[in-house]
């Protein structure tokens, strides 16, 4: 089992990286907004970014100590790094991209690439220039050429960001493939909570520089704990909380009084529901709903979305100056939207206990 050990500190201008990456999972993820500092974490692990204090390992191996002046150049880590470009050469050949990184003898590395090009299914493409592939094709490219030289870990950078939704999701799996035999440990930092909820075990959250929350990934999804986490692994739905007594909150966003059969801290501050988890209500009102008052539908190809305003607006004055972001989103799909076609819509949408994220 491998483990990666990285306290980092970095500052730059006005920005300052002050990240701890503590973990033995096979698959890491960091998820964050462009310029909270993911990428740069991973730069400064492959050592191509500068450090200016801190303790890198991977497997009890030091790259880089602050304390004792350790600090091994890129090519002495044994790290493999995958830009979001993939960075083949434009004038190699397939084959000379992925001997690149060998120190053999050419039949040793010939025998090597090629060996390790039929693995991933490039046999016959050795003398195509990369311009001459396509975007898969590249990425298995780039990925011969990073477990060539058998590193103990691999990094990813963003390695689906420029790609459309159906290329992406395609390469995420063949990725994800590729890497089943691989026993080391891979990171992964994206923007993407799908791409991360589908490919990491472990997920660090980076905010502005700083982990706001790390755990096992589904556990993360699932209680976030702080608002700005929420808001980076999907959540739509927010209000402003004042605790009333251990089992009451009001949701003063939504203008509803919210019930739970669990005890509630005193440090909750807001509240937080996912689109998807609504129940619709006809008829009677029951506990944890709020009054189904339409201010607009979108209708996707696959999936209505609909824009509800909270209780907080009484009137048609008070409604027209409700903002975007104070308006609950519902996005409805399959069977739920058919049951909304026969029945109409609903008097109530519902929030189950179970989903409501109670967050600092």
């Amino acid at each position: 089992m491998g483990r990666i050990y990285a306290d980092i500190h970095r500052k730059i201008g006005e920005f300052e990286l002050n990240v701890l990456i503590d973990s033995d999972a096979k698959r890491i993820g960091i998820l964050g907004a462009s310029g909270s500092g993911k990428s740069m974490t991973l730069r400064s692990i492959a050592g191509i970014e500068d450090v200016d204090s801190g303790h890198i390992e991977i497997n009890g191996r030091v790259l880089y100590d602050s304390d004792s002046g350790v600090n091994l150049r890129p090519q002495k880590r044994n790290v493999g790094y995958m830009f979001q470009n993939y960075a083949l050469f434009p004038t190699m050949t397939v084959m000379q991209n992925v001997m690149a990184g060998l120190r053999g003898s050419r039949e040793e590395n010939m025998n090597k690439a090629g060996e390790m090009l039929a693995r991933f299914g490039m046999k016959g493409f050795e003398k195509r220039l990369p311009g001459e592939l396509s975007g898969g094709q590249q990425q298995r490219v780039a990925l011969a050429r990073i477990m060539v030289t058998e590193p103990e870990m691999i990094l990813l950078d963003e390695p689906f960001s420029a790609l459309d939704g159906y290329l992406r999701d395609h390469m995420q799996v063949e990725m994800m493939d590729m890497l089943q035999d691989y026993p080391g440990q891979v990171v992964m930092v994206s923007h993407s909570r799908d791409e991360l909820y589908r490919f990491s075990e472990d997920l660090f959250v980076v905010r502005e520089g700083s982990i706001l929350r790390h755990g096992d990934t589904r556990s993360v999804f699932r209680d976030p704990r702080r608002i700005e986490v929420a808001k980076l692994t999907g959540c739509k739905n927010f209000s402003d909380a004042r605790v009333i007594d251990p089992h009451t909150v009001h949701a003063i966003t939504w203008g509803i009084d919210l019930h739970f059969e669990k005890e509630i801290t005193e440090d909750i501050r807001h509240l937080g529901y996912r689109a998807h988890y609504f129940e619709p209500v006809w008829g009677e009102r029951q506990e944890n709903c709020i009054r189904f008052d339409l201010a607009r539908e979108d209708i996707l190809p696959f999936e209505r979305n609909y824009y509800i305003y909270p209780e907080t607006a009484r009137d048609g004055q008070e409604a027209a100056d409700v903002g975007y972001d104070e308006l609950l989103c519902w996005f409805v799909q399959g069977e739920e939207q058919r049951v909304l076609e026969e029945r109409g819509m609903p008097d109530y949408i519902k929030m189950k206990e179970e989903h409501i994220l109670l967050l600092e």
